[in-house]
């Protein structure tokens, strides 16, 4: 679903950004080794640059003409990155979120772009978590505070507006 969302946006002429979360090998640059899901990176030695659980999957490769977040080490992908700067840099007021996990970075991002006075778009449909429950608390509750929660199929009907 993701696939068929940033193929929309490209074809509607709108930006996709990748945010991908690695590693040093030695876990040097996690920001908090001892403690939730960082520890659980960090004991398990997850998203070491050039692995294959660093890489973007093969549904939402790249393509020519999209961002990548420059250094994101955490859950949020504003905090160190390069993020903001490429949505002011490129006249972007609208953040769309999709992602893994929706309880944790996905939220996180949403939080801050809010914050920050982005509108906010998080396609319930398009995340995933550990669990249903998390998905349930995440899609049907913290998301509207934070964001318009919109389905796949409905963000590309308003889209294609």
């Amino acid at each position: 679903k993701s696939a068929e969302v940033a193929d929309a946006v490209r074809a509607a002429g709108a930006k996709v950004i990748h945010s991908p979360i690695t590693f040093e090998e030695d876990m040097r640059d996690n920001p908090n080794p001892r403690l939730g899901i960082l520890a659980g990176v960090n004991n398990d030695k997850l998203f070491v640059k050039g692995t294959w659980n660093a890489a973007i999957c093969d549904a939402v490769q790249p393509k020519a003409g999209d961002l990548f977040i420059e250094g994101k080490k955490g859950l949020d992908a504003f905090p160190g990155t390069n993020l903001e700067d490429l949505l002011v840099q490129n006249g972007i007021k609208t953040v769309v979120l999709s992602g893994f996990l929706t309880n944790c970075c996905v939220e996180s991002t949403m939080r801050t772009a809010y914050e920050k006075g982005f509108n906010v778009v998080t396609l319930t449909d398009c995340t995933a978590t550990t669990s249903e429950e998390g998905q349930k608390a995440a899609t049907e509750g913290t998301y509207g505070m934070f964001s318009r929660p919109m389905t796949k199929d409905e963000f590309l009907a308003e889209i294609s507006k």
